[in-house]
């Protein structure tokens, strides 16, 4: 066990946390990044990935964020795998302890530990992860052109999405498991005027299968009633739209959270409400969840940090 000072942690890794760890390193801050329990972050489940900027003919998830990282590596960033297990923000410099029992003394802080998409717990799920399953319609959708794809969920992400998805996918199916949707009335009305989106009310995915990419799923109608019926359906995409986690756990109470988890930040900046901490990426962006808006944010953090150096810290 030991003791590391460092004059900026950067916590969690992905675009943002490699991205502020490119910027901290270029300004001479020596930034130390603990990567947390997904080193790479989400991008690292993904296969295929065609809207980040700079890669014309797209790039595999893990090859990015492996050029991030090796980026950010280049001038200097101190990389290392572990988690924050517990931070005290109550004065500084902060103090977070790791899992390997070291503790690191930090002037500034960024938290950009990102937030997981919630999944149903199918075993199915893990299995077809990057290979027919997907949380993320944006992302993913592109891929889906004129094919069958199922949207999980019943709120305004979930109608989003399938709307987003029947814009490219010649059928989208919208599983929800109660007899109505939750979502706004506007976004209902939206889904349910669409020719090509067909609602499943009142059903639950039980399966996928396919051979080696997912060719369909397992469905139950009316569980546990007398109506009850199983049967399969042909899809060539699943995605998940039941929400999102953001990772905050560890941070909470002392850094003021909405609702939902997601850190808050001050205008249009990273700056938490406890001075010298910033947030980044996902974890502070419930809206879009974009690798390159959580970059963008990356970046900001990183000058955000540097002029507050440069104001309290000689």
């Amino acid at each position: 066990m030991s003791e590391i000072k460092t004059r900026c942690l950067i916590v969690g890794s992905g675009p943002a946390g490699y991205t502020a760890a490119i910027y901290t390193s270029r300004a001479n801050i020596s930034p130390l990044v603990i990567e947390g329990i997904q080193p790479g972050g989400q991008l690292t489940q993904t296969t295929e990935v065609e809207n980040f900027p700079g890669y014309p003919q797209g790039v595999q998830g893990p090859q990015l964020m492996e050029d991030l990282r090796n980026q950010a590596l280049r001038f200097g960033a101190d990389i290392r795998p572990g988690l924050v297990v517990e931070a005290d923000l109550s004065k500084r410099p902060f103090v977070a302890k790791l899992d390997n029992g070291d503790t690191v003394i930090a002037e500034t802080m960024i938290i950009a530990t990102g937030a997981s998409a919630k999944y149903l717990g199918l075993t199915d799920e893990k299995k077809y992860n990057g290979l027919g399953v997907s949380a993320c319609a944006t992302c993913d959708g592109f891929f889906y052109r004129k094919r069958k794809v199922a949207v999980v969920g019943g709120g305004d992400t979930a109608c989003e999405e399938a709307i987003y998805l029947s814009n490219l996918a010649s059928e989208v199916y919208l599983i929800v498991r109660k007899p109505y949707l939750r979502a706004s009335k506007v976004m209902a009305e939206r889904v349910m005027n669409k020719e090509n989106i067909k609602v499943l009310f009142n059903t639950n995915t039980v399966g996928l299968y396919g051979e080696e990419y997912v060719e369909g799923a397992h469905l139950v109608e009316h569980v546990g009633t007398e109506q009850e019926r199983r049967y399969d359906l042909p899809i060539d995409g699943f995605f998940l739209a039941i929400g999102h986690k953001p990772n905050t756990d560890v941070f909470r109470p002392m850094v003021e959270c909405d609702e939902q988890g997601y850190v808050k930040v001050k205008g249009n900046g990273t700056a938490t409400n406890v001075e010298g901490v910033f947030a980044a990426g996902d974890v502070a962006d419930p809206v879009y969840r974009q690798a390159i808006a959580a970059a963008g944010s990356g970046c900001k953090a990183a000058l955000d940090v540097e002029r507050f150096l440069s104001e309290h810290v000689q």
